[in-house]
């Protein structure tokens, strides 16, 4: 006889997880290439040098923003915790820009 109750995965879970996996590819890669950015332009060395240090880098930050968005809570903890310091890199990358 086949049981009727549900054994597997609720839906509000697996919109859980799509959230997280969302968060970890757009929002890492959002912040990883805004840092990216700063370090390529922050950077004291020759150009060419800079931007291949911060493409490097960038494999690390990226690296750490998934684990992030996995270690989180929750999944609204997980967008929060990518969103905040893409915001503040967005914002320092918009004032350096304007400033050079």
């Amino acid at each position: 006889m086949k049981s009727t109750t549900q054994s597997g995965p609720t839906a509000m879970y697996r919109l859980a997880v799509l959230s997280r996996v969302t968060a970890a590819i757009c929002g890492g890669y959002a912040l990883a290439g805004l840092c990216t950015a700063l370090l390529a332009i922050w950077l004291p060395m020759a150009r060419a040098d800079a931007v291949m240090t911060a493409t490097m880098v960038s494999f690390a930050i990226y690296a750490c923003a998934v684990i992030w968005v996995f270690a989180a809570r929750d999944a609204w903890r997980a967008w929060v915790g990518l969103g905040l310091p893409t915001l503040a890199l967005a914002a320092a990358y918009w004032l350096g820009r304007s400033v050079s």
